[in-house]
């Protein structure tokens, strides 16, 4: 239903001693129509405006403090928005901030970010009048009739009365998504330093693996050139030099996924990184240790930790854009108001614009209100309030599983420590059994078969004690995503998480 209030073409052009009295009943006359026509629009729909029902955000148990908190030491104080500087590996930190600069993901989700804030103010501007300008000249002649010339300028002002708020509401909305589009930039940034990091640590570890497989090699060949010699000798038997060749063919076997482990991390970092899969090849050719995180980590309560978490609080900016949404779909079941005016000058010459005869202006009311829609207007609502209920439950999800995150870090951190404990004290013991087994073999004292199972034990061991520590770091990684670490909320987006207002 639509109603226009005042339509006036020179509505001044009267006498001029009444034009006093002619812009009074004006006025008067349309301030008592917008008042009546309110009131008739609001009694036919029997509308007032309704508070939107939600789903009420389930409260989600945070416990006090981690299940296990003893894996790492506890220090006075930690930050975790550059933890790869914990690595001390100057290397590996020029890897992770050319990745938070150049790479394609990141970039890509800067560009969402940028969208969403020109869609905001796209939106924020709605709630302000707009004005408009323009002016025309013309020239009209009709058979042999003289010329006419028209000239004209204008005018013209619009605004959107937000009276039932559904214009800010869905501003409101738009806001929230650009925080969680900030929130999801951080989350990103958080993953891929964590790749590159996961990445750097596994190309570490293929390299000292390597470095391992070929030190036991060299050893395993040596073995089996003085198996050769003591078998022409006639001082062992053929069999011995068997067992000794495919010990070392063995372990040479090790070798190639290795190399090939190491060129594919290599790629890996540079794609992470911005660069060609080759670019990193050189700079990445020398085998340097695997990264060790230090251990005095401060580990944050639970409900700091998710505070700290990016894709924690872009969830919660995600309920938020949706209760918006809500309140604007209710919102458009009430009356909606504008208004819209111009003010111009027209005349056949230039010289006449100027003179009072030449105002035309025009002012525009509108009310508009659905009366029959079907029930459409009121399913969008309940639709609405079944999104809010998904998203809800997206939110619930997303803090479970960060909870879950930092207690299975945990928990993997304390064993692979433990192991690393263990495997230390075998690889020494292996050690240790390799030079005797190859003593009291030279002393005719053993066969050879237990010089063969000492060497497998002694490069099986020395492998698991270089892919344990590797494990215990990338270990650190994943618990320093879990804590929220990589990323720093910017001043507008720090606010109060659902989680502090559902206590």
């Amino acid at each position: 239903m639509n109603v226009l209030l005042g339509d006036l073409k020179n509505p001044y052009q009267k006498s001029h001693s009444g034009n006093h009295q002619v812009k009074s009943n004006y006025q008067n006359n349309y301030s008592l129509n917008l008042i009546s026509l309110i009131s008739l629009l609001l009694t036919l729909n029997g509308c007032a405006l309704i508070n939107p029902s939600h789903p009420e955000s389930e409260k989600i148990e945070v416990s006090a403090k981690w299940s296990v908190d003893e894996a790492v030491a506890i220090s006075s104080s930690s930050s975790l928005n550059h933890w790869w500087q914990r690595f001390n590996d100057p290397l590996l930190v020029n890897l992770v901030q050319q990745s938070l600069q150049s790479n394609t993901n990141i970039n890509s989700a800067k560009s969402a970010l940028q969208e969403a804030r020109a869609l905001r103010d796209v939106a924020a501007a709605t709630l302000l009048p707009t004005l408009d300008t323009s002016a025309s000249a013309g020239r009209n002649k009709s058979g042999q009739k003289s010329a006419v010339n028209n000239f004209s300028a204008r005018l013209d002002a619009s605004w959107e009365l937000d009276i039932f708020g559904a214009n800010r509401s869905g501003l409101n909305a738009i806001e929230a998504t650009a925080q969680a589009s900030e929130a999801n930039l951080g989350d990103v940034q958080v993953s891929i330093a964590a790749e590159v990091a996961l990445a750097y640590i596994s190309l570490r570890n293929a390299q000292a693996r390597l470095v391992i497989a070929n030190s036991n090699l060299t050893s395993q060949l040596e073995t089996l050139q003085i198996t050769g010699w003591r078998t022409q000798a006639g001082l062992v038997s053929a069999l011995d030099a068997e067992q000794a060749r495919v010990s070392a063919e063995q372990t040479r076997a090790i070798i190639p996924p290795l190399q090939t482990s190491i060129a594919q991390m290599s790629h890996a970092l540079a794609v992470l990184t911005g660069q060609p899969p080759a670019a990193l090849l050189q700079q990445l050719s020398v085998a340097n240790p695997v990264p060790q995180a230090a251990n005095d980590l401060a580990l944050n309560f639970p409900a700091e930790t998710l505070r700290q978490r990016a894709d924690v609080r872009a969830a919660e900016y995600r309920v938020t854009a949706d209760l918006a949404k809500l309140a604007q779909a209710d919102a458009a079941r009430l009356p909606n108001f504008s208004l819209s005016g111009s003010l111009g000058l027209s005349a056949l010459t230039l010289g006449s614009l100027t003179s009072g005869s030449s105002v035309v202006s025009s002012l525009l009311a509108n009310v508009a209100m659905p009366l029959f829609d079907g029930g459409s207007r009121r399913a969008k609502v309940r639709a609405q309030e079944a999104v809010l209920a998904q998203t809800h439950l997206t939110y619930k999800a997303t803090v479970l599983t960060a909870l879950q995150e930092v207690e299975d870090a945990l928990v993997a951190l304390r064993g692979d420590i433990q192991r690393v404990s263990r495997l230390n004290l075998a690889s020494e013991a292996a050690s240790n059994a390799a030079i005797m087994a190859r003593q009291r073999y030279d002393s005719g004292l053993v066969d050879f078969q237990t010089v063969l199972e000492t060497q497998r034990s002694l490069l099986s061991t020395q492998d698991s004690v270089a892919s344990a520590n590797a494990a215990v770091s990338s270990d650190h990684v994943r618990l320093y995503k879990a804590l929220g670490g990589g990323w720093q909320a910017s001043e507008a987006e720090k606010t109060t998480s659902i989680t502090e207002k559902s206590k």
